[in-house]
């Protein structure tokens, strides 16, 4: 499976903001932003003045940072935004919708995952449980009575403690989810609202920009 390798702080960089992709680091003063006190581009093109962004422009960065806060790569997203041109409403409210339902994107804002590769990583060796069947693909879907919980493996779990006592320090749980610390489970009270989403994300150009 294809995926993104290169330096994550090379990413919020680009976008100009706070991706939130290597879990504390991005709290902490090791921020690139942070650290920079700006948000020039990186690269030698990053120097020269800015131009003004065209429409299209726009368009293109509000759907790359979509993409790499939930991580998904291109082929992934174009599956998720067909899934929301299909279902009734608005297509940017459905999107960001199908987005926070995604498993990888539950574990990250429960605080079991530094980011969305963690989150990916975890459920992809097999360490985790939905309604008590094995859950191996991040972009299963949950829905409102789901309990999310883990493996049995003594081994797996302190991972997953350890994980968990790492987020908490910046993690604020969101309302839509119950998260049992004790006996590691996470269980979904309600589907998120558009509000809900942790990131600032303008849905309409996305749409705009892959609807061409």
């Amino acid at each position: 499976m294809a995926r993104n390798i290169g330096p994550k702080c090379r990413l919020c960089r680009r976008e100009g903001i706070k991706l939130f992709l290597k879990g504390g680091r991005c709290h902490g003063a090791k921020c690139a932003i942070s650290r920079r006190g700006d948000t020039q581009p990186p690269g030698i093109q990053g120097t020269k003045r800015a131009k003004k962004m065209s429409e299209y422009g726009m368009q293109l960065r509000e759907k790359q940072r979509l993409k790499r806060m939930a991580g998904l790569l291109e082929r992934q997203f174009r599956v998720v935004f067909a899934r929301a041109q299909r279902q009734r409403g608005n297509t940017g409210t459905v999107l960001i919708d199908l987005v926070q339902r995604r498993l990888d994107h539950v574990l990250r804002v429960a605080g079991f995952g530094h980011g969305p590769a963690s989150s990916r990583q975890i459920i992809v060796h097999g360490l985790v449980m939905l309604n008590g069947h094995r859950a191996d693909r991040p972009s299963m879907l949950v829905n409102a009575g789901d309990v999310i919980t883990f493996t049995q493996r003594e081994k797996a779990r302190t991972l997953i403690k350890n994980v968990l006592e790492t987020t908490k320090g910046y993690q604020q749980v969101p309302g839509w989810l119950e998260r049992d610390e004790t006996n590691l489970a996470v269980k979904v009270l309600n589907l998120p609202a558009r509000d809900e989403y942790p990131f600032d994300i303008r849905a309409q150009l996305i749409v705009e920009g892959a609807s061409k």
